[in-house]
């Protein structure tokens, strides 16, 4: 997605959270892929970190991809030291199921992404200080897939690449 492109290319050299929120298949690890994309890295090498809970993806600034979705409260509140860990260093920091942490890290970028059926996504992006000055939301339609060395990327509930 062009909008997680731009923010990754946004987010200083500081740590950075990206809160996600959104049903199944919204298009939650697709915008990771354009995180990914705009911190350097190849966005064919995401994949949901669902059963594997995180995943690190190298470029010009590392994305850490983690994947609540199937944990429980207590278990939720077990990676949350984790969390604070990563976001130690200077990678981004990319929270899928962020609602279902005790207490999500701040400052954070928080996305929360609407599915309306087909290619359409609803994409609103809050950014808090420090990390990028007032709070700012944004629409995109239709979902934008991102690219790796020309081949388009489309993956089961997460929109259609389209030229535009």
């Amino acid at each position: 997605m062009r909008i997680a492109r731009e923010l990754a290319g946004s987010l200083a050299a500081a740590p950075a959270a990206v809160l996600l929120y959104g049903e199944l298949g919204a298009g939650k690890t697709a915008f990771v892929r354009g995180l990914v994309e705009g911190a350097g890295g190849c966005p064919d090498d995401v994949s949901s970190p669902t059963f594997v809970l995180m995943q690190e993806y190298p470029g010009r600034r590392v994305v850490q991809h983690v994947d609540l979705y199937r944990l429980g409260a207590d278990e939720a509140a077990d990676v949350a030291p984790l969390v604070e860990e990563m976001l130690a260093g200077d990678a981004i920091v990319a929270i899928e199921w962020a609602d279902r942490l005790p207490g999500p890290p701040e400052p954070a970028v928080r996305v929360r992404i609407v599915d309306r059926g087909g290619d359409d996504r609803d994409v609103a992006v809050e950014v808090e200080e420090p990390l990028g000055g007032p709070g700012a939301s944004r629409r995109e339609h239709p979902a934008g897939l991102n690219r790796c060395g020309g081949e388009a990327l489309a993956a089961a509930g997460e929109g259609t690449p389209r030229a535009r």
